[in-house]
């Protein structure tokens, strides 16, 4: 058995390959874990919150915490949920954006009605009775908002401070939008209509299917004009007005080759626009900071569209144009998968071995859709 050693804690990996967690107390014994992990992320997310616990001044030993947790029938949805959180984070390295979201959904919608009832005293017609007062206008925040209930009320029932899971409803999943992609006439219109230094912006959207966060992040390094590749690493973010730069969504790094007919277009924006230096942003405000989706929004895209004839078009409907047009070129599903970056836990077990070098060979052929469309006078 593998054993740690850490300056607080100590994570063990044991024959099962599970990980177990303990760390010395103030008390000077030994607490473990109430349970095993199955990541040793999730290990050390327990130490961190049990030394919070300790520099905070509310630490007590796990088993006599637990056992007064399960004895406290006064326990509200509210107070539980509020401890539920900051555990959640530290167990599970819950990313600032979806703890804001998390908190936004108990504040707005779950609190007012459901927040003061005693956790126990909430029966599945309460939950029904909840669900029935959310706005019927916004179905996908009703549903993630009930993912977040049904995910408290199941810890709580594995805290054994409830029998049963109240949410028993199965609310039918919204049909996601996905915005109508632009021509080829229609991108072309879009690029002449932006700022020569945010032409490129559009470009490595839809051509290689970013996101925005993705794209306003890109720095000088990322780009490798010699294998015809950007690095995808990071994305910028604001949380609560706090800017903050971490791995794309769903942990989607992943190296994207850039058609070629744009890297001329790559290499004069490199030269006259980019700022210097390997961590230099491609695109920087006046500031020298990133664009915040709402304000190149308002300022830029808003005006392009229009010029374009697609005042529908929303900037993440870019992404859906690249992917359109690499399954054009032929592309398989994994393929995709690989090059929009979608991994969930299920896509990157059945993809991981999707071949690396037919990316180059998806960014060719899309460069082969420009020409093609050149030729019977469509750009």
């Amino acid at each position: 058995m593998a054993r740690t050693k850490r300056s607080f804690g100590t994570i063990r990996r044991l024959p099962s390959k599970m990980y177990q967690a303990s760390y010395i107390g103030p008390d000077m014994a030994r607490h473990n874990a109430p349970g095993t992990f199955t990541a040793r992320a999730d290990a050390e997310g327990w130490i961190a919150l049990e030394r919070r616990l300790i520099e905070w001044d509310e630490w007590m030993p796990p088993a006599q915490r637990r056992a007064k947790q399960l004895h406290d029938d006064t326990q509200t949805l509210r107070t539980y949920a509020d401890t539920w959180l900051p555990e959640r984070t530290a167990v599970r390295g819950l990313k600032p954006k979806t703890v804001s979201e998390y908190q936004r959904y108990l504040d707005r919608l779950i609190y007012p009605t459901l927040g003061d009832m005693r956790l126990k005293d909430i029966t599945p017609a309460a939950v029904r009775a909840w669900i029935g007062k959310l706005n019927a206008r916004t179905p996908r925040i009703n549903e993630h908002a009930y993912a977040l209930l049904k995910t408290i009320f199941a810890t709580a029932v594995q805290d054994e401070l409830l029998d049963r899971n109240p949410c028993r409803e199965r609310m039918r999943k919204p049909v996601r939008h996905i915005g109508e992609p632009a021509t080829l006439d229609e991108l072309a219109l879009l690029v002449a209509a932006m700022p020569e230094r945010l032409r490129l912006m559009i470009e490595l959207a839809a051509w290689c299917a970013l996101r925005f966060g993705e794209v306003a992040e890109l720095r000088r390094g990322d780009v490798d004009l010699t294998s015809g590749v950007i690095r995808v690493s990071r994305a910028v973010q604001w949380v609560d007005g706090k800017k903050i730069v971490a791995a794309p969504k769903a942990d989607s790094v992943r190296v994207v080759a850039f058609p070629p007919h744009i890297r001329e277009a790559i290499k004069e924006h490199l030269r006259k626009h980019a700022q210097w230096g390997k961590d230099g942003l491609l695109f920087p405000t006046t500031h020298g900071e990133q664009y915040r989706a709402p304000t190149f929004h308002h300022a830029y895209f808003r005006k392009a569209r229009e010029a374009a004839g697609r005042p529908d078009l929303r900037f993440h409907d870019l992404r859906h144009t690249g992917a359109t047009l690499a399954a054009a070129s032929g592309a398989t599903l994994a393929e995709l998968m690989q090059r929009l970056g979608h991994s969930t836990v299920s896509a990157a077990l059945a993809y991981q071995h999707a071949a690396q070098g037919s990316d180059k060979r998806i960014a060719a052929q899309l460069s082969e859709l420009v020409a093609a469309a050149a030729s019977r006078g469509f750009t």
